[in-house]
């Protein structure tokens, strides 16, 4: 969910999805080409295979897995499998317990109200301002509330667009 999607992949060049702009200088001028060699290649050890690519990921050293890794995008890129569609969720759909209406900040804390008019708190290094610009993306001034795991004490507030985020967030004490 952070990179482009592997369906397709083989034959394409690296660094060249449509739609994805976030690829390192050193992947775009790599000149690979994705076959099932350069793919293992990656998998193994993207670093060594380009040097100096953003790619977080630090590899896998069993060659049996990443042969069952290959043949799965040889098999989706050729349409012999289906991908499961798992993208990000449609925003605009939120209910009315995720759509924030207002956002105050003091001290060390955000105090969120949601369209069903319940209360959140969330100590500001627990929650995050994210944007989402897409079709799928909040409609502009209704960000949506959305949990992060842990114990519900962890979530981000998800924006239309950045200039929203100043505009909206009051600092207010109670």
């Amino acid at each position: 969910m952070t990179g482009p999607s592997l369906a397709g992949v083989l034959g394409r060049k690296a660094g060249t999805a449509d739609g994805f702009a976030r690829y390192s200088d050193a992947l775009k001028q790599s000149g690979l080409v994705w076959d099932k060699r350069n793919l293992d290649a990656w998998l193994e050890n993207p670093a060594a295979l380009v040097p100096g690519n953003a790619m977080t990921f630090p590899g896998i050293a069993d060659a049996r897995t990443r042969a069952d890794l290959v043949a799965y995008i040889e098999a989706v890129s050729t349409g012999r499998v289906k991908v499961p569609d798992r993208g990000l969720p449609n925003l605009k759909e939120s209910d009315a317990a995720s759509r924030v209406t207002s956002i105050r900040f003091c001290g060390d804390t955000y105090r969120l109200t949601t369209a069903d008019r319940k209360a959140h708190v969330f100590w500001e290094f627990n929650l995050r301002f994210k944007t989402d610009g897409s079709a799928a993306g909040p409609a502009a001034g209704q960000p949506v509330l959305i949990g992060t795991g842990m114990q519900g004490d962890r979530a981000a507030v998800v924006f239309a667009r950045p200039e929203e985020i100043s505009a909206f967030i009051q600092r207010r004490c109670p």
